[in-house]
C-alpha cells in the first residue's frame, strides 16, 4: 500500500465540544438514583439531633412494625462493620478516633447515624425512621477552635485533649531558608512586621447531585454503584471493612453530578448500604436528601490563620510565619488531617523569602468532619499570602502590583527552589500580570477610583489583586510516602487497539463533570493518528478499569493524561516490528506519524489500522511477537505541576447599605499547554464561581448547641448566574517541564485565585474609611458593620468572630 499523507489538524489545543454533553443534555445520563434493580430495598438513616451525647437506649419496636419495613439496625447490630478509614494521618502519633458507621454508645456531631431502617420503598423507610426512639444524655459541646485547642470539654474524652496533632515545617531545619525569628527580629528593629489573624470559614461542597448508592449482591460479585470520585478507593476500603474479598467487589461510578472534593470520601452510608445488602442478600439503595447532604457530607476549609510577615521598609519580604488552627470536626476524613499541609509549602506563594515557618494544630470539635474541598489547602494558603501582600502595600502606600513585582520570582530564575521546599519548574508572573492589567484597564480604573474618593461617592470602587500559584497533580509516590500518605501518586491507563482500527482507552481517573472522555480522546487521537470520533474512553468501573487512584487535586490530566500518553506510545512500539515485517524493512528504518508507519525516505507505509487487523489475523507475524497491540502504563509523576496567574477584580461597595457588586473580573491563568481551551474555560469559570462564593456568599454556621443552621439552600447561599457577571479570561503559556504534555492543572485554579481577589477589592474600596478586615463572607451586613465600626456578631454569624483588625472579638 502507498501511504497517503493527509494528516488531520492536531487535536491537542483544539476547542472540541465535549463528547459527554450529548448524553447529559438529552436525558440519557445514568445517575445512581435513576437506577433500579428487581427486589430493591431502601434505606433511611436515623440521625442524632444532638452534637454530643451518650446513647442510653434505642427502641426500634415501632419502626419494625411500620408498613413495608423489612429490618431495623442499630450500632450494636452492625458492630462487625469496620471503622471509616483515615488514609493520611500526619504522623504515627496522630490521635485518630475510631469512626464506626453507626454509633453505638456516643454521638459526637449532629447528624451522626444511630440507626438504619430498611423498607420496601424510600418513603416507607423515611416514615418508619420517625418511629425509632433514641434516648440521650447530653454531653458538653465544643465548637470554637481556640477553645477546643486550649482544653476541654473534650470531643473524645479518652484522648484527654482536642488536639490531634501539631505539625511543623521550618525552612532552617529543611535547608530551604534561614531562621524565621531572627528575620522577624531584624524587621522589628529596622523594617516592617505585620501580624494578622484571618478566618477561613467552613464551607459545604454543595455538589449538584446528592450522594446516592445501590448495592446488588445477587450475582457472583457485589455490584456497588456510587456517586463517588474514588471508585478504586471505595472498593478497597469496603472490602476491608466488611470482610469481603476485593475480587468479589465491583464498584461503578456512573454519571456523577459534581464532587468538588465532597465525593472524595469513603462514607458511613457506603459501608452501611454494602453491609446490609450483604447481610440480607438483596439489592439495597440509599439516596440522601439535600438537607442530609449539607449536614453530614464532609465540609471544607475552617481554619484560623495566625500570620506574621516581615519586610524591609522598601517592601522586600524577608520572613513568613504561619500558625494554623485547623478544624477536623469530630472525626478524621479520608485525607482530612493532611489538608493543611497541602498548603504548607505554598503559603510563600510566588514570592522570595529568606525564612519561613509553617505549623498547624489539627483540632477536634463537635461538628461534621472536614476534608478536601476544591483546592484543598492551596486556597487557604493563597488567601493568606495575597491578603498579606495587599496589607504590606497599604502599609507602604504602594500599589499592590508594585509590591508583588518587587518580590516575585523572575521568569529567568526558573526552575526555582522556594523557601517552602518546592521546585517551581516554569512560569512568568510578569507576563500574566501585564496581560491582566491590559484586559482590565488597570490604570483607568485606578484613576476612576481616585476621582470617586475625592468626591466621596457613596459607592466606592476597589481594585482587587490576586497573583497566585498552586501545586497540583498530587505528587510523586515517594514524596507522599514521606508525608505518611497511605496511597501513592501514580495513575494507570490502558489503550486497546481494536482490529477495526478503532480505539478503547481505559482510564484510572474517574470524572465527575470535567470532560475526561473528550480530553483523553484528543491526546490519543494525536498520538496514534486515529480520528477523535473513533476513540471510546472507559472509566469509573473497577471491573473495566481495574487499576487507578481516581480524581482529585487536578491530577487527571497531568498524571492520568500522562499514563494514557505512555500507554499509547507502547502501542506504537508494539506495532513497529509488525509494520516492519509487513513492509519488509528494518524496524530502525521506520518512522511513525499521522497514524502511519513509513519507511524513511520512501512513500511506502502501513496504517496503524491495517496493522491492528493483521495482528488479529496473526497469519504472518514476526517470530516471537505476540498478536496483541493493547498496552498499559502506570505513570508516577516526577513532581507537582505549578499553574499560576493574575486575577483582577473591580468591586463596587455601597457604603450606605454594605452591598458589594462585581463590576469587572479578569483572570489570566498559565496552565501550561492546553489540550482543550473550551474545557479550560469551563473549569476556570466554575472555579471562579466557587471562589467568589466563599468571598461573598457561603458559610456553614452552627448554633451554640452544634446544630447546623444552614442546612438548606434557603440558608446556605450558593450563587446563581444572576449573582455573578461575565468573566474576562485569557492565558499565558509556559509549558510544564515535568511532564511530556507540558500541561499544568486547571480544575482548582479559579477557586484558589478568586477569593483573595474579591476580598482585597472590597477592602481596597473601604480602606479610606478605616476598614482593614472583614470576616468572610463579605455579606452586606458584615460590610455595613465594618464601615460603622460595629464588631458584635449577630446570632446567625459564625463563631469565632473577628474584629475589623483581624483580632478575636
Amino acid at each position: 500500500m502507498t501511504a497517503v499523507d493527509e494528516r488531520p489538524p492536531a487535536e491537542v489545543g483544539r476547542g472540541r465540544l465535549r463528547k459527554e454533553d450529548r448524553r447529559l443534555i438529552t436525558g440519557r445520563s445514568r445517575y445512581t438514583d435513576n437506577l433500579s434493580v428487581p427486589g430493591m430495598l431502601h434505606l433511611a438513616m436515623v440521625r442524632s439531633p444532638l452534637a454530643h451525647a451518650k446513647i442510653t437506649s434505642i427502641d426500634v419496636s415501632e419502626a419494625k412494625g411500620a408498613p413495608g419495613v423489612v429490618a431495623v439496625y442499630t450500632g450494636a447490630d452492625l458492630a462487625d462493620v469496620g471503622a471509616l478509614p483515615c488514609a493520611w494521618p500526619l504522623t504515627a502519633e496522630d490521635k485518630v478516633p475510631e469512626y464506626k458507621p453507626v454509633a453505638a454508645e456516643e454521638v459526637n456531631f449532629a447528624g451522626e447515624i444511630v440507626a438504619v431502617v430498611v423498607a420496601r420503598s424510600a418513603a416507607a423507610a423515611r416514615d418508619a425512621s420517625e418511629g425509632v426512639d433514641v434516648e440521650y444524655d447530653d454531653l458538653p459541646v465544643v465548637l470554637d477552635l481556640e477553645t477546643a485547642a486550649a482544653g476541654g470539654p473534650y470531643v473524645h474524652e479518652d484522648f484527654g485533649t482536642n488536639v490531634s496533632t501539631h505539625w511543623v515545617y521550618d525552612s532552617a531545619e529543611h535547608g530551604t531558608g534561614g531562621n524565621v525569628e531572627e528575620e522577624i527580629d531584624k524587621a522589628r528593629a529596622d523594617g516592617i512586621v505585620l501580624q494578622r489573624t484571618f478566618r477561613q470559614q467552613r464551607l459545604i461542597p454543595a455538589f449538584m447531585e446528592p450522594r446516592s448508592l445501590l448495592v446488588d449482591p445477587t450475582g457472583e460479585q457485589y455490584v456497588f454503584w456510587s456517586a463517588t470520585q474514588v471508585p478504586h478507593f471505595l472498593r478497597i476500603f469496603v472490602a476491608l471493612a466488611t470482610g469481603t474479598p476485593e475480587s468479589k467487589v465491583r464498584v461503578i461510578a456512573p454519571d456523577v453530578g459534581g464532587g468538588f472534593g465532597g465525593k472524595l470520601q469513603v462514607t458511613p452510608e457506603e459501608f452501611v448500604t454494602f453491609a446490609i445488602a450483604k447481610r440480607l442478600g438483596k439489592p439495597v439503595k440509599y439516596t440522601e436528601t439535600r438537607s442530609e447532604s449539607l449536614q453530614v457530607a464532609h465540609h471544607g476549609r475552617d481554619q484560623v490563620q495566625r500570620l506574621t510577615l516581615a519586610a524591609t521598609k522598601e517592601g522586600k519580604v524577608t520572613a513568613l510565619h504561619v500558625d494554623l488552627l485547623a478544624n477536623m470536626g469530630a472525626y478524621m476524613g479520608i485525607v482530612g488531617p493532611a489538608i493543611p499541609i497541602l498548603g504548607a509549602n505554598m503559603f510563600n506563594g510566588i514570592y522570595k523569602f529568606n525564612a519561613y515557618r509553617f505549623e498547624t494544630t489539627n483540632v477536634f470539635t463537635n461538628t461534621v468532619r472536614t476534608d478536601a474541598y476544591r483546592g484543598a489547602g492551596r486556597p487557604e494558603a493563597t488567601f493568606a499570602i495575597e491578603r498579606l501582600m495587599n496589607d504590606l502595600a497599604a502599609e507602604l502606600e504602594m500599589d499592590p502590583l508594585e509590591v508583588r513585582a518587587k518580590n516575585w520570582i523572575e521568569a529567568s530564575e526558573f526552575p526555582f527552589r522556594t523557601v517552602g521546599g518546592m521546585t517551581y519548574d516554569s512560569g512568568d508572573y510578569a507576563a500574566a500580570t501585564d496581560k491582566a492589567k491590559e484586559l482590565f484597564g488597570y490604570d483607568a480604573l485606578r484613576a476612576e477610583q481616585a476621582e470617586r474618593r475625592a468626591r466621596k461617592d457613596p459607592v466606592q470602587l476597589g481594585i482587587g489583586v490576586s497573583t497566585y500559584t498552586e501545586a497540583c497533580g498530587l505528587a510523586p509516590s515517594r514524596v507522599l510516602g514521606n508525608l505518611n500518605y497511605l496511597a501513592g501518586g501514580w495513575e494507570h491507563a490502558q489503550v486497546r487497539m481494536l482490529p477495526t482500527g478503532k480505539v478503547e482507552v481505559v482510564a484510572g481517573t474517574s470524572p465527575h463533570g470535567q470532560g475526561h472522555e473528550t480530553t483523553v480522546s484528543q491526546i490519543v487521537a494525536d498520538k496514534l493518528g486515529i480520528p477523535f470520533e473513533d476513540i471510546e474512553v472507559l472509566h469509573g468501573d473497577t471491573q473495566v478499569s481495574q487499576r487507578g487512584l481516581d480524581t482529585y487535586g487536578s491530577r487527571s490530566l497531568v498524571v492520568g493524561g500522562m499514563a494514557v500518553l505512555k500507554a499509547a506510545e507502547k502501542v506504537i512500539e508494539k506495532a513497529k516490528p509488525i509494520a516492519a515485517h509487513m513492509l519488509e524493512a528494518n524496524p530502525d528504518d521506520l518512522e511513525f506519524s499521522g497514524g502511519q508507519f513509513r519507511v524513511k525516505g520512501t512513500d511506502q507505509g502501513k496504517a496503524l489500522a491495517e496493522i491492528a487487523f493483521a495482528t488479529l489475523q496473526a497469519h504472518d507475524l514476526p517470530d516471537g511477537v505476540e498478536p496483541n497491540l493493547d498496552s498499559s502504563a502506570a505513570y508516577d509523576p516526577v513532581d507537582w505541576s505549578f499553574p499560576h496567574g493574575t486575577h483582577l477584580a473591580a468591586i463596587e461597595v455601597d457604603t450606605e447599605t454594605g452591598q458589594v457588586s462585581i463590576r469587572k473580573y479578569v483572570a489570566v491563568d498559565d496552565v501550561g499547554n492546553v489540550v482543550n481551551p473550551l474545557i479550560v474555560e469551563g473549569q476556570v469559570h466554575g472555579g471562579l464561581a466557587q471562589g467568589i462564593a466563599q468571598a461573598l456568599f457561603e458559610e456553614a454556621v452552627y448554633d451554640d448547641n452544634g446544630t447546623l443552621t444552614t442546612g438548606s439552600f434557603v440558608d446556605y447561599l450558593v450563587p446563581s448566574a444572576a449573582d455573578l457577571i461575565d468573566f474576562v479570561t485569557d492565558r499565558t503559556t509556559t509549558p510544564a517541564l515535568t511532564n511530556d504534555l507540558g500541561a499544568k492543572g486547571v480544575g482548582e485554579a479559579g477557586a484558589i485565585a478568586s477569593t483573595p481577589a474579591i476580598v482585597n477589592g472590597v477592602l481596597d474600596a473601604l480602606r479610606p474609611l478605616g476598614v482593614t478586615d472583614i470576616v468572610m463572607p463579605c455579606s452586606p451586613m458584615r460590610v455595613w458593620k465594618a464601615i460603622h465600626g460595629a464588631t458584635a456578631p449577630t446570632p446567625t454569624e459564625a463563631q469565632p468572630h473577628f474584629d475589623s483588625e483581624g483580632g478575636a472579638a
